[in-house]
This record gives structure tokens, C-alpha cells and sequence, in this order.
């Protein structure tokens, strides 16, 4: 029996909702299960898990990513609160080169995404005491991380509220300019 519903959100980037089978005692919610979740490409075991709690609503955090040999796929879950999701295609030669998909998630409807390797990641806190679970399946390493600007024009990201408290780090990474190409994953 499947626990996690997923669904193609464009780009490879997927929906996952968590079902919840419950009775009188309460309830069990799978958060993650490799045999399901090789279907739609995870195929190493998980490295790293974080929880990320940001405090204030219009919050940006993002657009990060790692390049190879530290290229990673996330999984993240909305455990409490809601956000906007963005993931923007990074990938050198792909067709789809900085194309983004934007999704709102939250905790009530138990939502999360499988993001793949060669896609930078970044949301905006729709709500106060956001809770975010990652998986990934490499570790950080701080020589192979990147990011975007989560203000640079040229990724047509629309965020649905005025952006607040972004950190020095993501307000350093320059605006692309025409020589991007993407990156080596």
C-alpha cells in the first residue's frame, strides 16, 4: 500500500502528500519510504536530514544547490505552516535552463517535494513558525555549494509577498548575466 502520493509538477520536480491512515487511537503518517520514492528517481540512501524552522511570514530562504561530485536531490516535507516552493532548473545544456516551478505547500495538507539534482531550491514563509524536514542524499559540502539570487530579474520568480529577512549569503549571489550557462551536475 502506498503512503506517499506523488504527482509531476513539470520539470522532474515532484508532489509529494503524505497520507495519513487513522482510527480512534490517532493516526500514522510515513515520511519517507525508498521503495516508493525510487519510482520517481531517489536511488541513494539519505545522507543528511535537517530541520529548518524560520520564524516570520515573507521570510525568502534560497536558491541554493551544490554542483558535482556533491550534487544533491531533496526531499522536503512542510511539517507546520505554509510556503512558497520554487526550484529553478540550473542544469548546463538543459532545454529547460533556469525555467522555475513554484508550488505552495503546507503542513495541513501533509505536502512536500522531491527536488532533483541540478536545481537550485528556495521558498518565501506564507505563514509565521514555518517547519521544514529535509532529506538529502549527499552531505553539505561547503566547495560545491551555489546559489542564485532570489531577487535577480532573470528568473521571473514572482514571490507572493514582500520579501523580508533574507540573509547577507543569499543577497551576495550575483545577478546571472549572459554568460550562465548552468552547472555540472
Amino acid at each position: 500500500m502506498n503512503r506517499l502520493e506523488i504527482t509531476e509538477l513539470g520539470l522532474g520536480v515532484r508532489g509529494i502528500k503524505r497520507l495519513a491512515i487513522s482510527d480512534a487511537r490517532g493516526s500514522l503518517t510515513r515520511l519517507f519510504c525508498a521503495e516508493e520514492l525510487a519510482a520517481i528517481g531517489w536511488i541513494k540512501p539519505v545522507a543528511q536530514a535537517n530541520w529548518i524552522e524560520t520564524k516570520a511570514c515573507g521570510t525568502v530562504r534560497g536558491m541554493h544547490y551544490q554542483i558535482a561530485p556533491f550534487a544533491e536531490a531533496k526531499i522536503l516535507l512542510c511539517m507546520a505552516g505554509e510556503i512558497h516552493d520554487v526550484v529553478v532548473d540550473v542544469r548546463h545544456g538543459s532545454k529547460s535552463l533556469l525555467k522555475h516551478v513554484a508550488v505552495n505547500l503546507t503542513a495541513v495538507h501533509g505536502e512536500g517535494l522531491f527536488i532533483p539534482a541540478g536545481f537550485a531550491h528556495g521558498y518565501q514563509c506564507l505563514s509565521d513558525d514555518v517547519k521544514l524536514l529535509y532529506f538529502h542524499n549527499e552531505a553539505y559540502a561547503p566547495s560545491a555549494e551555489r546559489g542564485l539570487n532570489p531577487l535577480d530579474p532573470k528568473l521571473g520568480i514572482i514571490w507572493p509577498l514582500q520579501v523580508e529577512n533574507l540573509s547577507d549569503r543569499d543577497q551576495r549571489h550575483k545577478l546571472l548575466d549572459a554568460t550562465f550557462a548552468g552547472d555540472q551536475f
